[in-house]
């Protein structure tokens, strides 16, 4: 069977408004223009679809669907809602805006320096207009492409995006589906790309109306989020269709470049087609049509390559993913405790490991999961795998929230950025994690629903309830939790803040530039750990030229011999330099074989003469 196709919600062209809903278990579906309170009913179509083309709807009319003479809701295709998510919907023309990028081409995904951003933190008012401000210091710093976490409408002003209820609609609060494109659109004069962080996997609980329409949802299969979204079970046609729209829209209308899908672990589908393999073959008859090219990425914790294994051997063919065992090596690596999840996990042992195979448990017997666990990913790529230091995830699901310059030391900082901008992977920044900024990312939402909200205070208290030595759990509903998550503008200019941001963009520029660390190719990386000295020797090659990173975790100073009797090492980056506050420069110039002394908290990059 073949879905109707063409975009769910209101289109215009020109004059004229195509309407499509799908809502087989109404008898009769009109739209109400709430202005006039004028009803303009649907006609019927196959497979549950209802229809209408009119010369009624215009930008800014405000409607809501009637189903059945008595259910007033709001469009599950939305494209604004100006007033909540239990308000009508707003009609959006999506061509109006006079786009510059024409001759923007997307990077190749092998050069993306990514920054992950949310913007109502990332500054004081908290919209698109405040990123747009900010782009000539993402330039400056080096970063290419944002990541923005998810902006679909969610209740109130202040979520980190999670808990949306209209995938198509941009958040209101933050400028709206016109305020996302000329951020994007600026983006790309700035030579910058932009991911959008997209959820596929559940929506939030308020302002949730699909079930009032049809089976969006399966009892099939649930997540830790609730119901499961209905992507194999009876009516899953026009669910699949509507998630697929909605990836296109994003690349078709709105120039994002990338989307990063958020758990797709939790999306349950046993089709012969997986939904991500759809979207893939979708999004690849797009960019046929248009020139212009587009990535997919997934979070995964499953490490299957088959999520980005070609399709033509059975893979989803996703672009890239993160791979959030790198980070929990990284975090052991550095000094931090070995609990939860981290368990599974020896530090300096694991990161070599992560460096060479990119996943940790490729096969062996996970304690903290009792199984074995994982596959190996031999034949993918560098660009396929994402690692960071910290993202919105691994900082605001701890209790407090704290970032790693709370965490750890002003030396073990730089190392952390150190070994995530030397891998022979994508590499990803937190939003202020370049300045060591030190106000905490915390869980808040502003739900209008006083039950739901105080569910969700009660939640959080009960899940870190065996933490109260910490203290209190921040109260997610409190705005202020919401503030004292906003990053402090001012900082970066001031003492080791200052330092610490100088040291980032020289760091990037490096990356950039130097071949053995700018080429993925993972053929060419041999890492070696001793967990005595808590070091890692990480070497990288290409062609002729090699580089070799020195890694101390320790708080002690280690020696470590420079490999090759033959050859000469130069450096080209040492955390320890004065200039970057630290104890003590290394060498410039060192003899293969000759022992090199590195400080504590510290790395060095050699290449060979």
């Amino acid at each position: 069977m073949k879905t109707v196709n063409n975009r769910p919600g209101i289109t215009l062209n020109g004059n004229e408004a195509s309407v499509l809903l799908w809502a087989p278990k109404a008898k009769q579906v009109s739209i109400k223009i709430q202005n006039s309170n004028e009803q303009l009913p649907l006609e019927q179509q196959p497979y549950g679809y209802w229809q209408l083309k009119t010369d009624k709807l215009h930008a800014g009319t405000q409607y809501k669907f009637v189903l059945d003479d008595e259910k007033e809701l709001p469009d599950p295709a939305s494209l604004h809602q100006p007033d909540t998510v239990h308000g009508p919907s707003e009609v959006v023309d999506l061509q109006a805006i006079q786009w510059t990028d024409n001759n923007w081409q997307n990077l190749p995904l092998q050069d993306y320096i990514l920054y992950e951003l949310h913007t109502g933190t990332f500054t004081p008012n908290s919209t698109f207009a405040g990123i747009e401000a900010k782009l000539d210091y993402m330039v400056e710093l080096g970063v290419n492409a944002i990541e923005i976490m998810p902006v679909a409408q969610f209740p109130g002003n202040r979520n980190w995006g999670y808990d949306g209820v209209f995938p198509y609609a941009v958040q209101n609060s933050y400028g709206g589906a016109g305020g996302l494109q000329r951020l994007v659109d600026a983006c790309h004069q700035k030579g910058i790309a932009v991911v959008l962080d997209v959820v596929y996997n559940h929506m939030g609980p308020e302002g949730n109306y699909f079930g009032e329409f049809g089976s969006y949802f399966t009892e099939k299969y649930n997540t830790p989020w609730g119901n499961a979204i209905n992507f194999d079970d009876a009516g899953c046609d026009a669910v699949r269709h509507y998630f697929i729209e909605n990836v296109l829209m994003w690349f078709r209308d709105f120039h994002i470049d990338a989307l990063r899908m958020d758990a797709v672990h939790a999306i349950k589908d046993f089709s012969a087609v997986h939904i991500l393999s759809e979207i893939r073959t979708r999004v690849n008859e797009l960019m046929q049509e248009t020139g212009r090219k587009h990535y997919l990425i997934v979070e995964c914790d499953l490490n299957d390559t088959r999520f980005l294994n070609p399709q033509n051997v059975g893979g989803f063919a996703m672009d890239s993913q993160w791979i959030d065992e790198f980070h929990h090596a990284l975090r052991l690596a550095a000094g931090g405790e070995p609990t939860g999840y981290y368990s599974d996990f020896s530090g300096v042992t694991d990161l070599a490991k992560s460096y060479q195979d990119a996943y940790v448990y490729d096969g062996q017997y996970s304690a903290h999961r009792d199984k074995h666990f994982g596959i190996k990913a031999e034949n993918n790529p560098g660009e396929q795998f994402i690692v960071f230091s910290q993202n919105h995830d691994q900082v605001g699901n701890r209790m407090l929230g704290e970032r790693s310059s709370e965490l750890f030391s002003f030396e073990m900082q730089k190392l952390m950025a150190g070994a995530v901008l030397t891998a022979p992977f994508l590499p990803m920044l937190f939003m202020g994690e370049e300045y060591s900024e030190p106000h905490r990312f915390m869980y808040f939402v502003s739900h209008t629903d006083a039950e739901l909200a105080e569910a969700v205070r009660k939640g959080r208290k009960a899940e870190f309830a065996a933490f109260h030595a910490q203290g209190e759990a921040p109260d997610p509903v409190d705005e202020k939790t919401f503030i004292d998550s906003q990053l402090q503008w001012n900082l970066p200019e001031l003492g080791q803040h200052s330092t610490m941001l100088s040291f980032y963009k020289a760091l990037i520029q490096l990356r950039k530039s130097l071949p053995a660390l700018h080429n993925l190719n993972r053929k060419q990386v041999k890492a070696e750990a001793n967990e005595e000295q808590k070091t890692v020797v990480l070497r990288r090659k290409h062609h002729v030229q090699e580089a070799i990173v020195l890694m101390n975790f320790s708080g002690n100073i280690q020696s470590l011999s420079l490999p090759d009797t033959a050859q000469t090492w130069k450096k080209q980056f040492d955390s320890a330099d004065t200039q970057w506050n630290g104890p003590k420069a290394a060498p410039e110039v060192v003899n293969g074989g000759d022992g090199v002394e590195l400080q504590p908290e510290s790395f060095i990059i050699y290449i060979n003469e």
